[in-house]
């Protein structure tokens, strides 16, 4: 096995323990990224010469007994939204092309302070709004899409490009892409990981959080980026609890939600075929399936986009009076869009967002978790704008895309995204799991707990 296909936990263990450098296995990444993302795109910008010598400062404080804890040494990517003081922040648009970034924002101060190596800035859907990120291929078939707007990122951790990554979800931007690239990506609860120095696509529906191979990864990443920062004045003054997930396999007496509703309807049945037999395999594990109902799912959709856009357009709306020509087409017209909106819709919006949030408070007191699939298809082709149900109903892929990964943004509850298999064609294929606001202990256990019962997962081959 080769350092680059090692997961986070496993290149923790091996460079305690002094079998891997620092130096090694960030030259292993870096040759695979020169390998294979001419082909995938994953990455904005690459910064091999600092990452090597991140590397050698690394290697000589593991020389010295000075870890700094288990990223120390660790390659990570992270989408172009998140300033490093320095380098450039582009968002992937040609209107930020010359911004550099004067200060670090939090979660790349705290993973500079845990050891981690940065070894590039990962594509995103132009300023986050969108689902596809089309500067970046799918790393399982380069003929189908990432998802986004993290597809970098996603792509990254899935094709060994990086070991892991941060992105950024509004409306399932991390999930998604992660479960169309067969990685585990996690959405944390709103305000337990800063945003300072983060661009904005809609402050009160974004999250930062990691991309990872396995859910352990994803635990040793967020103990790292959690915790109160007052320059963002949606973080919570907490840390939450511990996150590692343990060995523990057994989920006796837990309840696990099974929706009757909603999160089933329009879903490609090879999709929901994995899902259900991965939550069979957590009922086999001592859990307890309830059935149960989402509540307003009528006005999921509207209430999303409902915040969404005018919140974006007000923050582009210096830039997209000046220089709109800049933008991409797609995101362009979101954008004009939300200028006119009425206030009234935005005001509708928010009132059924706090409406939402205290039925899905009362739905988390009958259950510990409720799982879903993540997305409801696969990858879909490069160009494709809509998806065609068996029914014959047709949906855009954003709205399809969107439409199981929005609720929690729109309820602030954390979301986890497992891989759970593949389909006929070999794309991957996730199931979210979904819990009370800091509850990203018991998703991590559950997660953990599936991943155990199931065969290493490899990377892409690319």
């Amino acid at each position: 096995m080769q350092p680059y296909e090692l997961s986070l936990a496993q290149a923790a263990d091996a460079i305690r323990a002094r079998t891997l450098s620092p130096v090694e296995l960030v030259d292993s990444v870096l040759d695979r990224i020169e390998k294979v993302d001419p082909y995938l795109g994953a990455y904005v910008t690459v910064t091999a010469e600092q990452a090597r010598r991140a590397a050698c400062e690394a290697e000589q404080h593991v020389a010295a007994g000075r870890l700094h804890g288990p990223l120390h040494g660790i390659p990570v990517g992270l989408k172009d939204l998140i300033d490093v003081a320095g380098a450039a922040t582009t968002a992937s648009s040609r209107v930020r092309a010359d911004h550099r970034a004067q200060t670090d924002s939090t979660v790349a101060a705290r993973l500079t302070a845990a050891g981690a190596v940065l070894v590039g800035k990962t594509h995103t859907h132009e300023f986050a709004y969108g689902l596809t990120t089309p500067q970046t291929t799918n790393a399982w078939d380069q003929d189908r899409v990432a998802g986004g707007s993290s597809g970098g990122s996603a792509v990254a951790v899935a094709a060994g490009t990086a070991t892991f990554a941060l992105g950024t979800d509004t409306g399932g931007s991390i999930r998604v892409p992660a479960a169309l690239n067969g990685v585990v990506g996690l959405k944390p609860t709103y305000g337990l990981v800063p945003r300072h120095g983060v661009t904005s696509l809609s402050w009160s529906l974004d999250h930062v959080g990691p991309i990872t191979r396995t859910v352990e990864d994803a635990a040793l990443v967020l103990t790292a980026l959690a915790g109160h920062d007052p320059r963002d004045l949606a973080s919570l003054a907490t840390s939450g609890p511990p996150y590692r997930p343990g060995g523990a396999t057994e989920l006796t007496g837990l309840r696990i939600g099974v929706p009757r509703n909603y999160y089933f309807d329009h879903v490609a049945p090879e999709v929901e075929s994995a899902v259900r037999r991965a939550i069979a395999e957590l009922e086999s594990l001592g859990a307890r399936l309830v059935e149960v109902e989402i509540p307003m799912t009528r006005y999921i959709q509207a209430t999303q986009w409902g915040l969404m856009v005018p919140e974006a357009t007000a923050y582009h709306e210096r830039t997209l009076r000046t220089v709109p020509e800049l933008y991409q087409a797609d995101v362009r017209v979101l954008l004009e869009a939300g200028e006119l909106m009425p206030a009234g819709d935005y005001l509708r919006a928010q009132r059924s967002r706090t409406l939402m949030q205290q039925a899905w408070r009362r739905l988390l007191e009958e259950v510990d978790v409720i799982t879903a699939p993540t997305v409801p298809a696969t990858a879909v082709k490069a160009g494709d704008e809509t998806i065609t149900w068996p029914d014959g109903t047709v949906e855009g892929v954003s709205d399809a895309y969107v439409r199981l990964s929005a609720p929690a943004n729109i309820t602030g509850v954390p979301s986890l995204s497992v891989p759970v298999g593949h389909d006929t064609a070999g794309l991957p294929i996730g199931m979210q799991l979904l819990g009370r606001p800091l509850g990203e202990p018991v998703l991590l256990r559950v997660g953990h707990a599936y991943e155990q019962t199931q065969p290493a997962r490899r990377l892409a081959a690319v």
